[in-house]
Formats: C-alpha cells, sequence, structure tokens
C-alpha cells in the first residue's frame, strides 16, 4: 500500500507538467507574419506536438530533443542528440535553429519551448571553441558537484546560442518563450542556460566557477572566458525588448497536484520545498531527522502525512559505481532512517532518467536495510561508491517509468503512517 501511493504521488507530479495538459492556454494568437517554432530540451517534442494540436495557422520549425525522447509531428522537424554531454548531432540542430530565426521580420513569430536539458541539446561552441573542447569541461562539471545555476553559467559564456543570444538571432522578430522550469527557483535565465533571455552573471563568474570546482579547461575555454567578446547580453539590452518568457509549469505545481492526491488519501501534505540543494546525502540527513522529529513528537506534522519537496541535489563522484541523485538520495535516507518505523519513501526525476540510467528513482521502506543484509549487500559500501543503483536493483526497488517527456525536477515524497 505504502509503496503503491508513492508511484501514484509521483504519477500525479508528473501530470501535472504534461505539455498536453499545460501547453495549450498559453498560446498566442497568430502573427501577421510566419511563425517559427523551435526549442530544445527532454521536453521540446512533446511541447511541439502540443503546439501542432492547437495551433490555427501555418506553421513550421525545428525542435531538438534527448534520444528517445521524439514524438512525431507533422509540420515541426524533430532531432535527437544527446544529453548530458552533447553531441555533433546537438550542435547541428543549434545552428540549423539559428538560420531559421535569422529570417524573421517584425511580423513574424519565433515560438521557442525550451525545458530542462537544453543546455546540453542546444549546444553551439562560441567561435574558436570545439565541441570535444565543451564535451570534456561538461564531464568535469557534471562530477564537480556544481549546481546548476553554475555549471549553466559556465556554458552560457562558452555558446553561441545560450544566455539570450538565440533572442539576438530572431530579432526583429517577436520571441515567446513557453518554458517547462527544472531548476531551483524557477530562473528563466538557468532554464536550459536562459538561449532567450538577458544574463545577469558575467565572464568573470564563469572563471570564478572553474577556479572553486578545479576544472581544468582546454586553453581555448581557458582564452575564450578572457575574451570580452564571449560576454553574454545584459538586463537592459534593447535587442531583447521583443522577447517574452512565460513559465508553463514549474516544480511547485507537481508538488501540489502531489499534495492533492495525498489529501483525498487521507495523507496530510508538508511542502518542505520546490528548490532544495546540496549534496544528496547531506540532503538525506536533514529529512531523515525530520522524518523522525515527526514518528516521535508529531512535528512538524502529526502523522499520517507525508513530506514532498524538489529541486536539485547534486552528487560529487568518489566512487565507480552506478546511480543518479536520487538513488543516492534514497540510499542515504535509509541508512539514515535505519528502519525506522512507518517511514517509505520514493525520489525519482520527473523527466523519467535518474541521472544516465534507465530508472526514474527508486524506493525505500523501514524494510529496506534488513532486506539488504539478507541479501549480503552493505549499504554503506554502496553509498561510499556512488553505486545506488546497483543496490536497488538487487532489490527490485528501482523506479521505471521510461521517458516522461516533460521534466519538472526531482520529485521526493517521504510517508509516515
Amino acid at each position: 500500500m505504502s509503496q503503491s501511493l508513492l508511484r501514484d504521488l509521483y504519477s500525479n507530479a508528473v501530470a501535472a507538467a504534461d505539455p498536453k495538459a499545460v501547453l495549450a492556454a498559453h498560446l498566442p494568437s497568430p502573427p501577421k507574419g510566419r511563425t517559427v517554432v523551435v526549442g530544445a530540451g527532454k521536453a521540446a517534442a512533446s511541447m511541439a506536438r502540443a503546439v501542432e494540436e492547437n495551433w490555427s495557422g501555418p506553421i513550421s520549425g525545428l525542435v531538438v530533443t534527448r534520444y528517445d525522447h521524439s514524438v512525431p509531428c507533422d509540420h515541426i522537424e524533430v532531432v535527437e542528440a544527446a544529453h548530458p554531454v552533447p553531441d555533433a548531432a546537438g550542435r547541428e540542430a543549434a545552428a540549423r535553429i539559428v538560420k531559421l530565426l535569422e529570417d524573421l521580420g517584425p511580423d513574424d513569430l519565433a515560438l521557442c519551448l525550451i525545458s530542462g536539458g537544453g543546455s546540453a541539446l542546444l549546444s553551439l561552441p562560441g567561435p574558436g571553441i570545439s565541441l570535444e573542447d565543451k564535451q570534456d569541461l561538461n564531464s568535469q562539471l557534471l562530477k564537480s558537484g556544481a549546481p546548476i545555476s553554475e555549471m549553466n553559467c559556465v556554458r552560457k559564456h562558452l555558446s553561441a546560442i545560450k544566455g539570450g543570444r538565440l533572442a539576438l538571432a530572431a530579432w526583429p522578430a517577436r520571441v515567446l518563450s513557453l518554458a517547462i522550469s527544472d531548476v531551483p527557483g524557477d530562473d528563466p535565465a538557468v532554464i536550459a542556460s536562459g538561449p532567450t533571455v538577458a544574463d545577469p552573471t558575467t565572464l568573470a563568474d564563469a572563471r570564478k566557477i572553474l577556479a572553486v570546482y578545479g576544472i581544468e579547461a582546454s586553453p581555448a575555454i581557458v582564452g575564450a572566458l578572457q575574451d570580452q567578446s564571449f560576454e553574454t547580453p545584459k538586463p537592459g539590452d534593447e535587442r531583447l525588448d521583443n522577447a517574452e518568457m512565460v513559465l508553463i509549469a514549474t516544480p511547485q505545481m507537481a508538488l501540489e497536484a502531489a499534495a492533492k492526491k495525498a489529501l483525498a488519501e487521507g495523507i496530510t501534505p508538508l511542502i518542505l520545498g520546490d528548490a532544495i540543494e546540496g549534496e544528496a546525502r547531506e540532503v538525506a540527513r536533514v529529512m531523515a531527522g525530520i522524518a523522525t522529529q515527526v514518528c516521535r513528537h508529531g512535528q512538524p506534522v502529526a502523522r499520517p502525512c507525508v513530506l514532498l519537496s524538489g529541486g536539485e541535489t547534486t552528487v560529487t563522484l568518489r566512487g565507480k559505481g552506478r546511480g543518479g541523485r536520487n538513488a543516492e538520495f534514497l540510499l542515504a535516507l535509509a541508512i539514515a532512517l535505519d528502519g525506522l518505523a512507518g517511514v517509505s519513501a520514493i525520489a525519482c526525476d520527473t523527466d523519467g532518467i535518474d541521472g544516465s540510467e534507465d530508472n526514474a528513482g527508486c524506493v525505500i521502506g523501514p524494510d529496506t536495510l534488513a532486506r539488504a543484509r539478507a541479501l549480503g549487500l552493505d549499504a554503506e559500501a554502496y553509498l561510499t561508491d556512488n553505486d545506488a543503483y546497483s543496490f536497488f536493483d538487487a532489490l527490485g526497488d528501482l523506479v521505471i517509468s521510461g521517458p516522461t517527456l516533460t521534466n519538472v525536477n526531482d520529485f521526493r515524497a517521504i510517508l509516515i503512517q
């Protein structure tokens, strides 16, 4: 019953961010001129399909999404590319998207569909920077433990398309971006590295981030971050006056949908936050402390209840195992709870893919550690090796949903009965 309810909460959270359900209400009236649809992200193809199903005039364009995330479209071309490390397919699609927008005039509309994953998928390096340079940098950033806002600050300053540059390509056309947020705080400048919005960060910020995390960048990247021509357009740039962004789905919306489902089941929901960041195992210890307080003292809410949270934790890789941030969070949570009676939990990425694995996340219950010991599994050793995927795979506790074709970041629910 507990795990079934947890899976239902996750399903309701994902459904609240489905482009089919949320996109149509935000579409504008057709312009006098042409409408060109472009976009990037894990939800790009499903968003493009939703546009086609609800658009009344002629339409064309191109969007790029992650491999195995395509949805058939009639008028908008869908290209698949690599994520989280960019590849040549993404670079070529990004170059084509820029060319599509460069021909637009003041009577035309550039409808941009932006979702999580777009930063890697919309990869067009700036002058003198190779794809290999960016691949190596991306790999280092992903392993560093840096939050997404810092990673995207660096990416924007090395790109010919991110950090507002895509909107510049479309000027003087109207640019309307419909975005699904997958970042803590829902900052438009961070979602997919903000290709259509002004960038408040600077080259100096990017250089500092590489220094803090000990990133060894190529000479081309080091040179670019010293070159003022790589600076991004800033707030107040008149070339962005015709650009507007609308958030059509957010992590908070997903959490509220899960809370509504919990209430319907007689469970009191408590949303702890939609923008929680930090090392996955450290966040897990904090969450375990809150759950323990509920069990012992009925605070800050009495059982039966469910603690809901979103955001994006990070994992600093030290071991050689498998597993994304949600699996690592749950393994650390199980260890910290140590079989606390009545407590179960789920943690999944709302895009259906935890890191680069085939699972969305995992589930735990009070018996998780006992079952593991019966199989000869040392939970602490698996956590030390960043091998949470293998741990939960052996227990049969992976959550495998397949690509959900949306993305409002991590979803965590701790059920206390």
